[in-house]
């Protein structure tokens, strides 16, 4: 783990703010004595990602900033929550660690929005979901949370809307055309959306956990799978089982690569020793934020793309089940 921000643990939280150039997490969770957890920047504000130790329930990170960017926590079972920084600016976060999804951010009008919309959106369907975060990007299109809320409530669940993300990030570049990542998310969305219509999947080119370069052009399968997974979902892990049973039955016709979520290559190349997989895999450290992640389009633990001999994507998402039984229709 590679420490590139300054971090600070402090048994007494103080209640001045950050230094004009840096900016503070600060905070303190019930039911939590001790433990820790990560933190990493979305945008590349800060460089890998830090540890963050927590003692009697209390934690706090500082880091050098000169712009505003959004933080990522991941806590130990691995769900993640936004902390938006601003340069002398301090984020206080307050909760209980037994039910995450209520924490509350304060600190920045940013933190504040997302809080006010995550509270609204753990009472919501689905449905309701995207039409709240579509309120919300329309009211607030400068806002960093707007962007956020696209990317975490339309983009990265079950079954992606790229159109409805496209259509709100289009929204978001009228009123600020200066913000380049923003401009790439909605550039990516566009080809996704043409990639999903047209049933061949983006080409991609990465380097896997052995050091060798990997792109679409080697998987040259009558059945070629990419599937997502990381060490800390068993469900992934099982899907992975599934699959190389059917890697072992089908030799040659079938193709398989694999793409961790994990921070670390150390854990996601443990489950793949202790699994016996021999396949190519994918693990950047950058977790959701991994380009050949993004340029697939997929968005959920476990997650697959299925696609034949010409390239053509055959399906997306489906079960282990779903996965042995198209495989098998195909290659029987």
């Amino acid at each position: 783990m590679r420490f590139t921000g300054f971090l600070l643990l402090t048994l007494i939280l103080v209640s001045c703010g950050a230094e004009s150039g840096r900016f503070r997490i600060e905070g303190r969770f019930r039911n939590l004595n001790q433990g820790e957890f990560y933190v990493y920047s979305r945008d590349g504000a800060a460089d890998g990602m830090d540890t963050i130790k927590v003692a009697d329930g209390r934690f706090a990170y500082e880091t050098d900033l000169e712009r505003p960017a959004t933080f990522v926590i991941v806590f130990p079972n691995f769900s993640e929550q936004a902390v938006f920084g601003e340069p002398g600016a301090t984020a206080t976060i307050s909760g209980d660690v037994s039910n995450l999804k209520e924490m509350e951010i304060e600190g920045t009008a940013d933190n504040e929005l997302m809080t006010d919309l995550r509270m609204r959106i753990n009472k919501l369907s689905p449905p309701e979901i995207t039409a709240a975060v579509e309120e919300f990007v329309r009211e607030n299109p400068l806002s960093s949370a707007a962007m956020y809320a696209v990317e975490r409530y339309i983009i990265m669940k079950g079954t992606p809307d790229y159109g409805k993300a496209y259509e709100l990030t289009a929204l978001m570049i009228k009123a600020n055309n200066a913000n380049r990542r923003l401009a790439a998310l909605n550039k990516q969305l566009k080809s996704l959306q043409a990639a999903r219509k047209g049933g061949r999947p983006v080409d991609f080119r990465a380097t896997d956990t052995d050091g060798k370069i990997v792109d679409r052009a080697m998987m040259d399968g009558k059945v070629n799978i990419v599937c997502l997974w990381a060490s800390w979902n068993y469900d992934s892990q099982a899907m992975l089982r599934r699959i190389k049973g059917l890697k072992k039955k089908y030799g040659a016709d079938m193709s398989v690569m694999s793409i961790s979520v994990d921070a670390r290559a150390a854990d996601c190349n443990a489950a793949l020793e202790r699994d016996s997989v021999d396949w190519p895999n994918i693990c950047d450290g950058r977790m959701w934020d991994s380009p050949v992640i993004s340029s697939l389009g997929l968005s959920t633990v476990p997650g697959n793309i299925v696609f034949d001999a010409k390239g053509k994507v055959i399906a997306s998402n489906l079960t282990a089940r779903e996965l042995e039984e198209k495989t098998e229709s195909i290659l029987k």
